[in-house]
């Protein structure tokens, strides 16, 4: 067999890899509008090879050897002939496709030089500038708003002006980071660079400008034509193997400034202000932020730090909830009356499986004494107080917001000026009219295959969805066996080990830990196979821009970590303990298994504990990921090559080292702050210092976030972002239902209500015995009696009855043994139930209103901030009407003077 057979071979065992990926595209005509440059070499044209350079020994600059020519990107990949003499069939057909790409990027007007690295004979680097012609042109085509005029707004002064020598502290050094220059921008044109501030070409578009036009060209030069075939896109190149990565260089390194003269050193000052520890109880630097990273992951820190601001008046209601409860736990009259060895000493209550025993009352008198903490009027306080809050935040939110999108030139990022994702494109064989300007276009589906893609992404999303809940039932199910194995167990123990903590641990408290911990590792393993799951639907509905592609993601997936987080809580506080039965009629599950009872103080601290384990074990487990697993592969990385501090490393070398950025961007971040936020806003109400615990994890995770970016990863490609995306709706969504769950919390898992109409309608005539109100007695109300003649013995490990024990008590609202109606709900349950109801009506429309109001007093936009879009609108209007005139004026001039001549 030939060579030329095995390149055949080699050829054709590609095609099938890429027609499994989805890789063969159809052909693909771009519009002028989105790549102007774009003039393909035609198959088996001539090739031209980028010149190659050796490495001029100076490790910070961020040039070609020409010291003139800014380095825009950065390529690298393994030299084809240096590899195995084996594999140089595949190697071979790898540089067909780079070289071909390469030659491609500088026909399209890109100049490219490749420099061998310095640790690694193999290994090539191919740095990219974007001359200022091509930045002109595709500034033009990304609309990319630039300075026409300096603002000469007056800005209103701060409110915290008077306390400037104070909150000085609290921001980073101005010396180091000087707030920008305000100007009014307008989207750049290349025919009327005169209207724009231009005093130095070089300057004049900014690192992380230019970095998302060369992205935009790479992800859509092609590197291989055949026939009507061709395949595009640096993307396909790494996913291939063609290269080994992709990305802009960071200005310096992170923790030493650059000896390069021109260097702004904006890493640097990030990190010393903002990424490193010391600086956690200081403002973010978010225009710096924005000016290096882009306006996507601006705005991203942005949110997380005005949440974590706004968390620190929640964090201190709710610190000051917990305190009351504390401190009133030893006085409270129900509480006592359980530890009472005359009063809960003397009640014994019926076993709570069919191989449990009796047990007295007052064995629960520490988990009572713990519920207080949680069950108190400063709970409902604190519940409606976050009800509130949570409208405000996202009102001010909004306010914020949009004065960020006025200062980061995002206020008319429409939809229509994002470009279709690579992915799209190659997909575009059908033709149609397009609704809006009526012109004919290409899209990758027909609208019946558009809803067979839909459809097919739905019912995926339903079946995992259906999976997490068939996983709820199962805990539910290890809840329901493992409770008779810690009440057989803790009950009967004689171990002097246990006895410590005997007290403290009751087999409902030890069921709950156990079943959380489980919950935890499900749901952590979930999500890694959901993940990839989502991602696959996603892509296989081909959204059209990469705004779409992110929303479309950030829905499926928010569903399903929706309910594979927050199932196991709904169980525990709406479903746990509500149709139990009675004891000598309980109610079964599958036929098998008893339905689980709470605590006898109520399942609400079971809920506090589920949260208390779920949020900590998240937020630990999270951060350590973020930490640990960047830094390791950084550290096996160097370890393995061998780097050492003699030898001259160049800039883009020392990049290539660090960990290359999720293609989901900050996907991941926002899930985590948006599930967290779930967790401090729907459930509260059980748990009063979730603010306080977020407060302390988001404190963390800024600094956490930022360091791993700075620190640990690529510099991130910029893109443009004039909002938090699908977020938004999905924050909304969640402060809308936070008001029903914690409405339905107090109402049915607490025992605030029955509370309540004891100590105002039972505890008085014509119910009770007391001539004012009272909770005392409530205890005994609370129970009712039931006689152990009534138990039905199923097998020989039932329930034994002591021969002195004729009646025991269980919780429930039910008329007692012989009365004519025995064992049906008595009058106080319906009471309650009224009173249940009443309440989440009440509170919900007074909520709901409070809300209205609130959003409606509180305008989305600032006064200032319209002023200052008005102006801008209006500058440019004015500006561009002049020139027009001059455009007119100079051709009247033109054709007079050809006429007289």
């Amino acid at each position: 067999m030939s060579d030329h057979d095995i390149l055949e071979m080699e050829s054709d065992m590609e095609d099938l890899g890429d027609i499994a990926l989805g890789m063969i595209d159809e052909e693909v005509v771009y519009p002028e509008e989105f790549l102007p440059t774009y003039h393909s070499i035609k198959e088996g044209g001539n090739v031209i090879k980028a010149q190659e350079v050796e490495f001029n020994d100076k490790p910070d600059s961020l040039f070609f050897n020409d010291g003139v020519r800014r380095i825009d990107f950065v390529l690298a990949y393994e030299d084809e002939d240096k590899k195995e003499y084996e594999k140089r069939h595949v190697f071979q057909r790898r540089k067909r496709r780079r070289e071909f790409f390469e030659a491609n990027l500088m026909k399209m007007g890109m100049e490219l030089e490749a420099t061998r690295s310095v640790l690694d004979e193999k290994l090539m680097f191919l740095k990219v500038h974007m001359p200022w012609d091509v930045l002109c042109t595709y500034a033009e085509v990304l609309h990319i708003k630039l300075p026409i005029q300096s603002n000469d707004m007056s800005a209103r002064p701060s409110p915290w002006r008077f306390f400037s020598c104070i909150t000085k502290h609290f921001y980073p050094d101005e010396k180091l980071i000087s707030k920008e220059s305000e100007f009014f921008t307008a989207p750049f044109e290349k025919d009327r660079q005169d209207l724009f501030c231009i005093k130095d070409k070089d300057h004049f578009f900014t690192p992380s400008m230019r970095s998302r036009m060369a992205y935009y060209i790479l992800s859509r030069a092609p590197y291989e034509i055949r026939g009507n075939i061709k395949k595009f896109g640096i993307t396909k190149l790494l996913d291939g193997g063609v290269y080994k990565a992709a990305y802009p260089i960071h200005d310096c390194r992170f923790n030493v400034k650059s000896q390069e003269p021109e260097c702004p050193n904006e890493r640097y000052l990030l990190y010393e202000e903002w990424a490193h520890p010391k600086s956690f109880y200081k403002m973010q630097p978010l225009d710096l932020i924005r000016h290096y990273y882009g306006e996507k992951i601006g705005i991203y820190f942005a949110w997380l730090g005005f949440y974590t601001r706004m968390l620190t008046w929640a964090a201190v209601v709710g610190i000051g909830c917990f305190i009351y409860g504390y401190y009133t736990r030893d006085t409270s009259t129900w509480s006592k009356e359980v530890c009472d060895p005359d009063i809960g000493g003397k009640i014994v209550m019926c076993p709570q499986c069919d191989t449990c025993q009796y047990w007295t009352l007052n064995s629960t008198c520490n988990t009572s004494k713990n519920l207080c903490i949680f069950d108190n009027f400063g709970t409902l306080v604190f519940a409606v107080f976050m009800s509130v809050w949570v409208t405000l935040f996202l009102e001010f939110w909004k306010r914020y917001q949009a004065e960020l999108e006025y200062e980061w030139d995002t206020v008319e990022f429409l939809e229509q000026e994002e470009s279709p994702r690579p992915e799209y494109e190659a997909k575009c064989i059908y033709e149609r009219k397009n609704p809006i300007t009526g012109v004919k276009e290409n899209v990758p589906y027909t609208a019946c295959g558009r809803c067979v893609r839909v459809s097919i992404g739905m019912t995926t999303v339903i079946f995992w969805i259906m999976l997490i809940l068939a996983s709820v039932v199962a805990i539910t199910v290890y809840r329901l066996a493992v409770f008779f194995t810690f009440s057989r167990e803790l009950r009967h123990t004689n171990l002097t080990i246990a006895e410590p903590i005997k007290e403290y641990v009751t087999p409902q408290m030890a069921t709950s830990v156990t079943a959380s911990l489980i919950s935890f590792v499900v749901i952590m393993i979930l999500n890694t196979l959901y993940e990839r799951v989502a991602i696959w639907i996603t892509d296989f509905e081909l959204p059209r821009t990469k705004t779409d592609y992110e929303n479309s993601l950030t829905l499926k997936m928010f569903l399903f970590q929706f309910v594979n987080y927050y199932s196991s809580c709904f169980y525990i506080a709406f479903a746990k303990g509500k149709a139990v039965g009675y004891p000598g009629k309980p109610v079964y599950l599958l036929g098998k298994y008893r339905n689980e009872e709470c605590d006898p103080g109520g399942c609400l601290i079971e809920l506090t504990t589920q949260l208390a384990i779920i949020m900590g074990g998240k937020a630990i487990w999270n951060n350590i990921q973020e930490v640990l697993i960047p830094w390791l592969k950084n550290l096996i990385y160097r370890l393995c090559t061998h780097v050492t501090s003699e030898k001259v490393i160049p800039r883009w070398e020392q990049d290539y080292q660090l960990q290359p950025s999720s293609k989901l961007g900050l996907f991941y971040e926002y899930l985590e702050m948006v599930i967290q936020f779930g967790f401090v806003t729907l459930f509260v109400a059980s748990f009063p210092l979730a603010p306080a615990l977020a407060l302390l994890n988001n404190i963390i995770e800024i600094r956490v976030d930022a360091w791993k970016l700075t620190t640990q990863f690529h510099r991130a490609v910029p893109e443009k972002a004039q909002h938090i995306g699908a977020w938004q709706p999905i924050l909304q969504g969640i402060t809308i239902l936070a008001v029903v769950t914690n409405a339905m919390i107090i109402a049915f898992t607490s025992d605030m209500i029955p509370r309540l109409v004891y100590y105002w309608s039972f505890s008085v005539y014509p119910y009770g015995n007391n001539t004012e109100n009272t909770m005392k007695g409530y205890i005994n109300s609370s129970l009712s009696v039931f006689s152990t003649n009534d138990f039905h013995p199923v097998d020989d490990d039932y329930i034994h009855t002591p021969p002195n024990l004729t009646t025991c008590r269980y919780r429930d609202y039910r008329f007692p043994p012989g009365h004519p109606k025995q064992y049906e709900y008595n009058m106080f349950y319906w009471h309650v139930i009224a009173a249940k109801m009443a309440f989440i009506i009440v509170v919900e429309h007074i909520v709901y209103f409070t809300k209205f109001i609130l959003a409606y007093i509180i305008p989305d936009v600032p006064y200032a901030v319209k002023e200052q879009i008005k102006r801008e609108k209006y500058l440019t209007q004015v500006i561009l009407h002049e020139t027009n005139l001059k455009l007119v004026s100079k051709r009247l001039k033109a054709t007079e003077t050809e006429t007289e001549s």
